[in-house]
């Protein structure tokens, strides 16, 4: 399952990292804060956040950069050690998802020091909470899927055979 998982999480990465350079090349010409208005709930909007979360801690530092991009790759390590345990494709496309739009995030924050949010949708003039991208949505997906996996579709523990089995 670890090799389904990393491919998930590559092309998830790639796919993050190959929207967004068209949405950087896109709005290249235009003035800070011009929306591309596609349909009357959603929007392109580039924004550049040195946050995470919503916009949370988005203040411009180069600290910022580091430090959550620090927090993202140990984040990633735990996943990956947890995908080496994974018996279930759903569970490893899953974590893909999540390792893959951290990574793709990480990408940027690395390169530029900011992450570009691009996805904007709303119901009139309430936007759902500050843009968002590609990364940021498989990362949602994946947390969901998971969820899903644990509460959903649990299955019954192994049972041990002789002591020591499932050590």
């Amino acid at each position: 399952m670890v090799g389904l998982g990393l491919a998930v999480a590559i092309l998830v990465a790639a796919l993050d990292q190959l929207v967004k350079l068209g949405i950087v090349a896109l709005f290249a010409d235009r003035p800070p804060g011009y929306t591309l208005d596609l349909t009357p709930f959603f929007d392109l909007q580039m924004n550049r956040n040195t946050g995470i979360t919503w916009g949370m801690f988005n203040n411009g530092s180069t600290t910022n950069a580091l430090v959550f991009s620090a927090l993202a790759v140990v984040v990633v390590v735990v996943l990956v050690n947890w995908l080496r345990r994974v018996d279930t494709r759903f569970l490893a496309v899953a974590l893909g998802f999540i390792i893959g739009g951290a990574a793709g995030n990480v990408i940027d924050r690395l390169m530029d020091g900011s992450v570009v949010d691009f996805l904007d949708f709303h119901l009139g003039s309430w936007h759902f909470p500050p843009t968002f991208n590609i990364a940021d949505s498989a990362i949602f997906l994946g947390v969901v899927a998971m969820l899903l996996d644990g509460l959903v579709f649990r299955r019954p523990p192994r049972q041990a055979k002789e002591p020591g089995d499932l050590a």
